[in-house]
């Protein structure tokens, strides 16, 4: 289900918050809006949110400002808030083609996600913590296909950014749909799932 975290304890780290404010491109203010209602960033001079890189916040406060831009706004701009992601969150260094993009999306889903003050995945032990559900990456053999389940507490329309994104900066002939048949987090299902085509 969306926008409901899936453990207490949760934070975001400010690289990753600060996505909204780039998905929302020419509308500032009004991201700025969303954020500061939550208590995410401080008011700046000029009225926008100022993130702090290096900051953390809470993650139910994050999910909360995305639930309101999902009412107020639509699914278009959580799409591009997504888009968004890979130019701001952290993403490990072994990612070259479609396949290793979007194999790297639950890694670095958990290198900029903490739980209690410990960061999910420690990129010197490779040791993985839960608490934040997880992106998948079924590699389906002899086709260029990746079914991607995603069971997460964000929105379906913001991975689906997320995955276009990491799959087109490698193949712009990618693309992502969202397998209708499955359950999805919009309808109150634990996941989405997504499949990603490419012609290489």
């Amino acid at each position: 289900m969306q926008f409901k975290p899936f453990a207490p304890g949760i934070e975001v780290n400010g690289q990753t918050a600060y996505a909204i404010l780039d998905g929302f491109k020419d509308f500032e203010q009004l991201a700025s809006k969303f954020l500061l209602l939550e208590g995410i960033g401080t008011r700046g001079p000029a009225g926008l949110a100022i993130i702090e890189p290096e900051g953390w916040y809470k993650q139910a406060a994050w999910l909360r400002a995305f639930e309101n831009i999902a009412k107020q706004i639509g699914d278009r701009v959580l799409f591009q808030i997504g888009v968004a992601i890979p130019r701001n969150a952290k993403f490990p260094p072994f990612v070259v083609d479609v396949v290793s993009a979007i194999r790297s999306i639950d890694i670095a889903y958990h290198m900029n996600h903490r739980k209690d003050g410990v960061t999910l995945f420690d990129p010197k032990t490779g040791q993985m913590s839960e608490g934040i559900g997880h992106y998948g990456c079924e590699v389906i053999p002899d086709k260029n296909m990746i079914v991607s389940v995603c069971n997460n507490p964000y929105p379906c329309a913001f991975d689906r950014g997320i995955l276009t994104a990491m799959a087109q900066r490698f193949d712009p002939t990618s693309a992502v749909a969202h397998d209708d048949a499955a359950p999805c987090r919009k309808n109150g299902g634990e996941s989405c799932t997504y499949m990603v085509t490419w012609r290489g």
